[in-house]
């Protein structure tokens, strides 16, 4: 008996008295491949930016590779259940991985982890941006703190991101640290007025709403946009006007969104953050590639409208353009195929280690060749072969007007390259309680476990060329392939019964009834490019007005540029629409000053026209090479 007292007291004092869980938890890395230093590192200001480098276990005289990011440096570097490098960091790293990089992600300032105010796209120092910080001056710092406290680096730095990330990617660029040698901006956000993340040459993207709700909600992103329904169709439709669907979730509280609502026109505070147009004063003087998706759906203006501003006037060749069968960022990872389409190969993994590796080793490696990098390397799709170019757009080498090709809009919905003899057109009611879907409904939200946003730009368009809102318009099988490489471009002359109006025109690619190798893709018609214009601004972007009702009035949509083949026993397509909801919010067809707060009673049924005629004729411009 009193052994066993004394058993249970000797018990009770080895008993932890406040647990079993330590109040940290040291993990043993010495297993581990990599060494991970997390840092806080000032800025000019005194605000500290929250900062991960991931060392190679045996790093020496290794280049750094830099990413600055709104989405949290830690959970791009937070996995804990691997001791390898190659499997911590996000996919695409692979390559940089093997090649032995150091491996850096900031937080911007204001989020996660960093201090400081979080702004949107923050513009530059100057009339926007009255502070002594922005994105160029943050990186200049950070790459300074850099090379002077990573003793196992050779102080040579590469920065490279994807959207927010590509576009901190390019504001590096903006009178850049010495040290700063190399940068890959991917898909980066370029001008969200034109084509990027927040409109189309006029027309607000609403599904890029929950963006900025769970972005700007909390310092974290810890906020999740909330729906009652299961389809985003139904869901903005409900709420009216793009603006009605922001203030049912309180997104007044947002800067941004104000911004947003404040600028529905290309007005300077647009102009003047358009990074395209800032590098196009300033140049480029460190060796750039920038990468671009032909199916990207979030930001398929910014890289190429980089190039088209700064390749003219790059007397020092160090611009160079990479075209990939991507969606947004799909260079990262497996390349093999997009929703239905088959590459044949692994395009992703191909660029990353011909292009990517060789291009970052040549400027951050002692002793790397030198890159064989194009100025202008584009997937062709239709042939699945990689093209190597010294300029861009291709048919515009020898001069635009010579090269481009009209392909005419005909009567009984015909397509060709002969110029409409006789005189007609082709209507349809536009009705805003009904509009036309970008994707088969359900819409799913953007980022919702089972959304298809990633693929939706080679989704099938037949479920749209049946609707009655729909101009749906084809050339008979080609008898040789058509070949497109650069940008087209729409010409429409249409009117209207309302005094506002947008037109869509989708270029598409119209495949067989019968493809045997892949028997599902018979009849498909694949989008190879396709976009919207905001009728208000059809003589100028930042100065709308409304349209005379029932005057045919030239219309020009610029599309997405596209390296594309329409193979023989393929048709060219063209479809034509006024609403692509809710990709784009509706517009009312009647006249309002500003279209997010438009009433229910502005919104009306109009009838549309688009003519063919000699005096009159509708086309697509095709950038067409030989």
């Amino acid at each position: 008996m009193r052994l066993a007292l004394f058993a249970l007291l000797a018990l009770a004092a080895a008993a932890p008295v406040n647990g079993d869980i330590p109040p940290k938890f040291e993990t043993d890395t010495e297993s581990f491949d990599f060494v991970r230093r997390a840092v806080e590192i000032p800025m000019r200001d005194g605000v500290k930016l929250h900062t991960v480098i991931l060392l190679p276990r045996d790093a020496h005289d290794a280049p750094m590779l830099l990413e600055r990011t709104p989405y949290s440096a830690d959970k791009a570097t937070g996995r804990n259940d691997s001791p390898h490098m190659l499997s911590v960091l996000p996919m695409g790293n692979d390559v940089i991985v093997q090649a032995g990089y150091i491996r850096v992600f900031q937080d911007v300032r204001g989020k996660y982890g960093s201090e400081g105010d979080y702004i949107m796209n923050r513009p530059l120092v100057g009339p926007l941006n009255p502070t002594r910080v922005d994105h160029a001056t943050d990186t200049y710092d950070t790459i300074d703190w850099l090379v002077k406290n990573v003793p196992q680096s050779n102080k040579r730095v590469g920065i490279m991101g994807t959207s927010y990330d590509g576009f901190t990617s390019l504001m590096a660029l903006v009178n850049p640290h010495p040290a700063l040698k190399v940068s890959v901006p991917i898909a980066p956000m370029v001008d969200g007025w034109m084509g990027d993340d927040w409109f189309h040459q006029g027309a607000f993207r609403e599904e890029m709403i929950s963006y900025v709700y769970m972005q700007e909600a909390t310092k974290k992103s810890s906020e999740t946009w909330w729906s009652g329904k299961l389809d985003d169709y139904s869901d903005f439709l409900e709420a009216g006007s793009a603006g009605e669907a922001g203030r049912r979730h309180g997104m007044e509280q947002l800067g941004f969104w104000n911004d947003l609502t404040a600028h529905p026109a290309y007005d300077t505070f647009w102009q003047s953050q358009a990074v395209d147009k800032i590098l196009a004063t300033r140049g480029v003087t460190v060796p750039t590639l920038l990468v671009d998706g032909l199916w990207d759906q979030e930001d398929i203006y910014g890289a190429p409208a980089v190039w088209r501003a700064v390749a003219p006037h790059d007397t020092g060749h160090l611009l160079h353009l990479a075209i990939g069968p991507w969606r947004h960022g799909g260079s990262n990872g497996d390349g093999s195929t997009l929703g239905p389409l088959h590459f044949d190969q692994d395009t992703g993994l191909w660029f990353r280690q011909n292009i990517l590796l060789p291009f970052l080793n040549q400027y951050l490696k002692d002793g790397a060749p030198r890159a064989d990098v194009p100025p202008v390397l584009a997937f062709e799709t239709g042939t699945n072969t990689w093209r190597r170019y010294d300029a861009w757009p291709q048919s515009c080498a020898a001069g635009c007007p010579a090269a481009a090709q009209p392909l005419y809009l005909l009567a009984d919905g015909g397509l060709g390259f002969s110029k409409p003899a006789q005189a007609g057109a082709d209507e349809y009611v536009s009705d805003p309680a009904h509009p036309v879907p970008y994707r088969i409904r359900p819409n799913r939200p953007t980022y919702a476990k089972d959304s298809t946003w990633r693929q939706w730009l080679v989704d099938d368009q037949r479920e749209f060329s049946s609707r009655p809102d729909v101009l749906t318009y084809s050339t008979p099988p080609l008898t040789a392939p058509v070949r497109i490489a650069g940008q087209p471009a729409a010409h429409l002359f249409a009117s209207t019964t309302g005094t506002d109006a947008d037109w869509v025109v989708k270029l598409i690619d119209e495949y067989p009834d019968e493809m045997p190798n892949q028997p599902e893709m018979g009849g498909y018609q694949l989008m190879v490019a396709a976009d919207i214009l905001r009728g208000r601004y059809r003589a100028s972007f930042s100065a709308p007005a409304p349209i005379a009702a029932g005057k045919t009035l030239a219309y020009t949509v610029m599309l997405p540029q596209a390296n594309h083949v329409f193979l023989p026993g393929h048709r060219i397509m063209v479809q034509i629409q006024s609403s692509w909801f809710p990709l784009y919010d509706r517009n009312p067809q009647s006249y309002v000053d500003n279209i997010f707060f438009a009433k229910p009673g502005d919104f009306r049924k109009a009838v549309q026209r688009v003519f063919h005629a000699p005096e009159a004729a509708s086309y697509v411009e095709m950038p067409i090479v030989k």
